[in-house]
């Protein structure tokens, strides 16, 4: 369950197709009926924050404690919700100073404060949902969709929301990184891998009502390189990754002594071609380590995959299969560059 929820405006208007949107009108009509993360809980207060999804520009605020998503303009003249204010229910536009409450019906309009006013002065608003330390939301679906982090919920887990990282690079191809297990070696071995141990055991990828299911189990460590005494002898490590499609996925770790770390990598897209990848995550050991630790050492390797990611070309994440090589160790790439087809996006998905 999540830990509120703001209900949807039942006046809600369709939300046009940004005039300079990144993506094809088919690619952006198939993501926005999704949810996506687009900040964390406490970043949120009575000062209206403004972000994008999507291209659509989205305001952010807290009004009598609820979490407000709407459309970040005014429809008078134009002007940015996320410059004006909040006084209790309401969001002042700084410009006219006109109101629009939690439902996003225009409640004031200083320059007349008599006129009656037209319920067509209405903002979208967009449906608001609390969990796992993160505000989701939704362009076009008001039923959720969001994926799946149940440890969160345990009790015997420790919770921790590293901060949302900025990436010059497209979802899609972040997403792709993160489910990659070939790559360790090269580009994680700062980190917690190692170039004389390349080698990629075979492995299955499932199909399943949700999206994909992997078991991959190999003797790469997932210790930093600092703590790697630690681990026993001939140890092998059993990675887990469950695939929420478009644009989330869970990898859940098994360390020793039945520790378990979970992992759920978040990639919300700005635009085409910009991420704000988000990264929620829960473990049953280490319960008294400084959670310091754990941001610098998730910072370091996202990084490592940032910088990839970051300078891939083409940008794009191609699904036609052709168009790029392909190895055995691609075989979750592969599954979800086609399950991405088959949810109706391009043979250029660009998200």
């Amino acid at each position: 369950m999540s830990e509120s929820t703001v209900a949807s405006n039942k006046k809600k208007r369709v939300t046009p197709f940004p005039k300079e949107c990144t993506f094809s009108k088919g690619d952006w009509d198939v993501l926005t009926q999704y949810w996506f993360p687009v900040a964390a809980t406490e970043e949120v207060s009575e000062k209206p924050m403004g972000i994008k999804l999507l291209d659509v520009h989205l305001v952010l605020y807290r009004a009598n404690g609820k979490i407000i998503v709407a459309r970040d303009l005014c429809l008078h003249r134009g002007v940015p919700l996320s410059m004006g204010w909040v006084e209790g229910d309401n969001i002042v536009c700084p410009y006219h100073g006109f109101r629009y409450g939690p439902e996003g019906n225009c409640t004031g309009i200083p320059a007349h404060p008599n006129a009656k006013i037209s319920p067509r002065l209405c903002i979208n608003i967009y449906p608001a949902v609390e969990r796992y330390g993160l505000v989701w939301t939704s362009i076009a679906s008001d039923k959720e969709n969001i994926p799946r982090l149940p440890a969160w919920e345990d009790d015997e887990y420790l919770n921790i929301l590293p901060p949302s990282i900025d990436i010059a690079g497209s979802a899609g191809r972040q997403m792709e990184g993160f489910l990659d297990v070939s790559h360790f070696a090269w580009v994680h071995s700062e980190s917690f891998a190692d170039r004389n141990n390349p080698i990629v055991p075979s492995y299955k990828v499932e199909k399943t009502e949700y999206g994909l299911h992997v078991e991959y189990l190999s003797s790469v460590s997932n210790y930093g390189k600092s703590m790697q005494h630690l681990e026993p002898a001939n140890f092998e490590w059993l990675r887990v990754f469950d695939i929420y499609p478009p644009l989330a996925a869970r990898l859940t770790v098994h360390f020793p002594e039945d520790g378990k770390l979970h992992i759920l990598n978040c990639a919300s897209p700005v635009s085409a071609r910009k991420t704000r990848m988000f990264s929620p995550m829960a473990r049953n050991f280490d319960l008294d380590a400084p959670i310091e630790d754990t941001y610098e050492f998730n910072l370091q390797i996202f990084n490592e995959d940032k910088e990839m990611v970051e300078n891939q070309k083409p940008e794009e994440l191609p699904l036609d299969l052709q168009a790029e090589a392909h190895i055995a160790a691609d075989k979750t790439s592969i599954a979800y560059r086609q399950l991405l087809r088959e949810l109706g996006l391009g043979s250029n998905y660009t998200s």
